[in-house]
């Protein structure tokens, strides 16, 4: 898929891990773990807005886009 998730970097950036940030926004660890390794095929704006103000980022920290990542 051409849209990376960069997530596990700003976990590590933030000194977080998936279980807190799991419990903090409400979803569960394996949702999280999904969304982590791209496996997920949609992600809701509510979800990426409950990460990003926990870690205090911009969605294109988490998101990228890269054409030639295969899919």
């Amino acid at each position: 898929m051409a849209i990376l998730i960069n997530l596990d970097i700003m976990l590590a950036k933030r000194k977080v891990n998936s279980k807190e940030l799991a419990e903090a926004i409400g979803i569960t660890q394996q949702n999280l773990s999904i969304l982590k390794t791209g496996k997920a095929k949609a992600i809701r704006f509510s979800t990426l807005n409950a990460i990003c103000g926990y870690l205090d980022c911009q969605p294109g920290d988490i998101l990228e886009y890269n054409e030639d990542a295969e899919d």
